[in-house]
């Protein structure tokens, strides 16, 4: 049996070669961020990648390509906002292909603030302190490192299995994955690109279906803003209310919110449907007739199609 370091657990061999070890004096954000903070939107004006993580002699950079490498980082102290964001995605705008990569682990000897792991899709992140919520696209395990919490992302486990391991809080079977754990996420289903279901129960964040292709994430409870954002395929179902920017530059795919959908309802919105009790949509999305398809697909799902509008 190997532990995380790829070793066997009755190697003499010390399981920290090789690892890259990061010593914090304050909080720090973005860390493991292979998104650097959304580099694309700010240009570097937020978070420069090749400046040193403050003091140490690693750049944010260097700890990605270390993770992209399937090596392991240790964080000794406490962690900032959004740890881990987008977490073995080869993402598009740095050269990649937009693909899910095999990546490394994050260890955390310390207390991590919110958003840790949001639109995660590979990679394991073991926590030894306390979490702030929301976290992102994450459920957690057995852990197999003493004294350890482990989570891994939803995406992940949906797609590739539990290969062994134990959810806690939550339950697989086969391709339909039931998360009732009381835990308040982001971006849940995150980059899903497969036939599966996901069920949420209780209330969400951030960005739920961000970016998904394929399946169905149901939320039985409200979500927050940005629901449905980039949606490029499958049926995202909010059983509850969303807040503002529902359906923000979708691109395809079904959203569905069994409440009202928010202000600024399907801003810079390309193609897909939506289908709500209530909402304010931007131009050019704009309010249609409910057709017998799409009272069909609400009974589908189990939702009631009385009282839906449509927008398009």
């Amino acid at each position: 049996m190997l532990n995380i370091f790829g070793r066997k657990k009755d190697s003499d061999e010390n399981i920290y070669e090789n690892i890259l070890e990061i010593e914090l004096k304050e909080p720090v954000d973005c860390l493991c961020d292979f998104t650097y903070n959304f580099y694309w939107q700010h240009q570097g004006e937020k978070m420069n990648p090749d400046e040193n993580v403050p003091g140490n002699e690693h750049t944010f950079r260097e700890v990605v390509e270390h993770l992209k490498k399937g090596q392991n980082i240790k964080i000794l102290g406490e962690v900032g906002h959004r740890l881990c964001s987008s977490m073995g995605v080869n993402l598009q705008y740095f050269g990649g292909d937009g693909k899910d990569i095999e990546v490394g682990n994050v260890i955390i000897d310390g207390n991590v603030d919110s958003r840790m792991g949001i639109s995660m899709a590979r990679g394991s992140i073991y926590v030894k302190g306390k979490i702030k919520e929301p976290i992102g696209n994450l459920i957690e395990l057995k852990s197999d490192l003493k004294d350890y919490r482990k989570f891994k992302s939803i995406t992940d486990i949906v797609t590739n299995g539990l290969n062994g391991e134990k959810l806690i809080g939550g339950e697989l079977s086969r391709k339909r994955l039931n998360i009732d754990d009381g835990i308040i996420r982001d971006t849940v289903g995150a980059r899903l690109n497969i036939d599966s279901e996901i069920i949420h129960y209780g209330d969400v964040d951030l960005s739920t279906g961000i970016l998904m292709r394929k399946g169905v994430v149901k939320v039985n409870g409200n979500a927050g803003k940005n629901t449905g954002a980039l949606l490029n395929g499958g049926t995202v179902v909010i059983n509850g209310k969303s807040d503002d920017f529902s359906a923000i530059e979708m691109k395809k795919g079904t959203l569905i919110i069994n409440g009202d959908a928010g202000k600024f309802m399907g801003a810079q919105k390309k193609n897909g449907v939506i289908l709500a009790k209530k909402g304010n949509p931007i131009p050019p999305t704009e309010q249609k007739n409910l057709e017998e398809s799409d009272k069909q697909l609400l009974i589908s799902l189990g939702v009631n199609p009385s009282g839906f509008l449509k927008f398009e």
